[in-house]
């Protein structure tokens, strides 16, 4: 007699097949004697009058000893450059036990199937970055930063990354596994002008958030925080997902991915309005747009890098035109970072003596 439950039968034959293979990969990698390994990824939260929170975000996944130095790649392999491949060949610990550390409160949360830790923990940390100390109960440790809001902050950015921030073309499907699996990180390329542009809105707005969203899979995570920091963008967030069916279907929506985030931020931080950025090779322009359709107050700008031709016919084309259907919503549509400033500067939403180096 068959054991499986009803929930269990009503799930997509893609994600019980999945499960199957994480299961019977944790399985083998515990035979050979790998333990759990914690990969802390940067949070975020808010200070409030009834008390605040955080959201930790983290992903269990299994390596032998010496793979990882509190949740991070040893550093010689660091400086001999990750290939893509590397970030999606450890074996997840589906379901792995955690325990969280805040000061004195310590919190059990447990990864979804795929390891992922996603949770909101109430606890009260003082506005600017933090850590939490996460444990697996196997006895490996991380640290995680977390970002905390102060709530009375008004500003703040959301900012995609592919094409955005690094130039991958994430969206065409032959150089997506190119860049995700095979090129070496120090090969990725920043965005002419981004970094700087980000950084002078940042020093206008010291305590105002920026948070990075993407349709990634959270296997490169960690690349992209590197990348980040070594190409001097503020530091802030990613917000990524899982590659890979849903119980529902045989693959995850990226652009259902970037509008329920928008959502959770717009109800987590209903006193910030956004300035929006993103790039117009697909769908980030009607995705922001919807968003400012749904939360017009809450949306200072939405800014979409141009791409150059032939970028914008292999992403599959440039979005419609939306200016109409957002009035009172401020776009800026520029090819790169120094003249989306000057549009800053030109529109108010920056001040001019900024620019000045």
């Amino acid at each position: 007699m068959s054991h499986i439950s009803t929930d269990q039968r009503a799930r997509h034959v893609a994600s019980r097949v999945e499960d199957s293979f994480h299961n019977w990969r944790a399985k083998r990698a515990l035979a050979k004697g790998q333990g759990a390994v914690i990969l802390p990824y940067t949070g975020y939260g808010s200070t409030g009058n009834d008390g605040g929170w955080i959201r930790v975000l983290a992903r269990v996944v299994l390596a032998g000893p010496g793979a990882f130095e509190f949740g991070q790649h040893r550093a010689q392999v660091i400086a001999d450059g990750i290939r893509g491949f590397r970030n999606f060949i450890s074996p997840i610990l589906p379901f792995g036990k955690v325990s969280i550390m805040v000061g004195e409160q310590r919190f059990e949360v447990q990864a979804d199937r795929g390891g992922v830790i996603d949770v909101k923990l109430s606890v009260d940390l003082p506005a600017g970055w933090n850590e939490v100390h996460l444990q697996a109960h196997d006895g490996d440790e991380a640290t995680a930063r977390i970002m905390v809001i102060d709530q009375a902050q008004k500003f703040g950015v959301i900012s995609d990354v592919d094409d955005t921030v690094v130039v991958t073309a994430l969206p065409r499907p032959l150089l997506a596994a190119w860049n995700s699996f095979v090129l070496s990180e120090h090969a990725r390329v920043a965005t002419p002008g981004m970094a700087v542009m980000l950084q002078k809105v940042r020093q206008e707005h010291p305590g105002g958030p920026m948070i990075y969203l993407s349709t990634g899979a959270w296997n490169v995570a960690q690349t992209l925080e590197r990348f980040i920091s070594r190409n001097l963008y503020p530091e802030g967030p990613l917000l990524l997902t899982d590659w890979g069916p849903t119980d529902r279907s045989w693959f995850r929506s990226g652009m259902q991915h970037k509008v329920d985030q928008l959502r959770r931020l717009a109800q987590e931080f209903p006193h910030i309005s956004w300035v929006l950025i993103g790039d117009d090779g697909q769908h980030d322009p009607a995705i922001y747009a919807e968003f400012a359709r749904r939360y017009p107050e809450l949306v200072r700008a939405i800014v979409i890098r141009q791409l150059t031709p032939s970028e914008a016919v292999l992403a599959g084309g440039r979005s419609n035109e939306l200016r109409r259907t957002t009035p009172g919503v401020r776009w800026i549509y520029e090819p790169d970072g120094a003249r989306i400033l000057d549009q800053l500067v030109k529109q108010g939403l920056v001040e001019a003596d900024t620019k000045k180096l």
